[in-house]
């Protein structure tokens, strides 16, 4: 704690920082219980997405037979880029998934199993699914330093520079209080000895 010269500037000074802090600290907490909430719709959302993912690989598991014959399905899969944008949050650069493209693959359809279409559209979904789970994770990531940092802040607030501002308010009022007090007895024992001279 810095040393806090006892005078009226400093009081004035003082008594702007608390008022300040008083004003800044509910945007702050805003702030951290919008990030909250803004968690757990993230939160809830990668739970959805998970959920239609595994939908798609349970309604896939009568074709997992198929899928054993010799052909390389992953190589007719190929993710050219996957397409965010970015979004804001409470101050916060987050991405958010728009779509993933894919690197056409040819193939012989004559020498192709039937189905192959079928598959490479489920192959493709779940790449997507995987895809939007993985930004998905990236703005929690994101949110949850920025959560950090704000919980910080207000902490900071809320337990230090408020109480260390107020102190030092009720400190300097002290010692103003004493100086004006002492400064009417100085007063008043210089006149008892004008008037006992006199």
């Amino acid at each position: 704690m810095a040393v806090v010269k006892l005078t009226k500037n400093e009081l004035k000074n003082q008594k702007d920082s608390l008022k300040r802090f008083q004003r800044y600290l509910p945007t702050l907490i805003l702030k951290k219980q919008q990030l909250q909430m803004v968690m757990r719709q993230v939160e809830q959302k990668i739970k959805d997405v998970e959920t239609k993912r595994e939908s798609v690989y349970t309604a896939l598991q009568p074709w997992i037979g198929v899928f054993g014959e010799k052909i390389e399905l992953a190589s007719l899969v190929k993710i050219k880029s996957i397409v965010k944008t970015m979004g804001n949050i409470a101050g916060v650069d987050i991405p958010v998934f728009s779509d993933l493209e894919f690197d056409f693959v040819e193939y012989d359809l004559f020498t192709m199993p039937v189905w192959i279409d079928r598959g490479l559209d489920v192959l493709k979904k779940m790449a997507a699914y995987d895809a939007e789970i993985e930004v998905l994770k990236e703005q929690l990531r994101l949110l949850g330093e920025e959560l950090q940092i704000t919980t910080q802040r207000v902490n900071l607030f809320e337990k230090v520079k408020i109480p260390e501002t107020k102190t030092n308010i009720r400190k300097i009022q002290i010692y103003l209080g004493d100086q004006q007090t002492a400064s009417v007895v100085r007063g008043k024992m210089a006149k008892n000895k004008i008037v006992k001279v006199s």
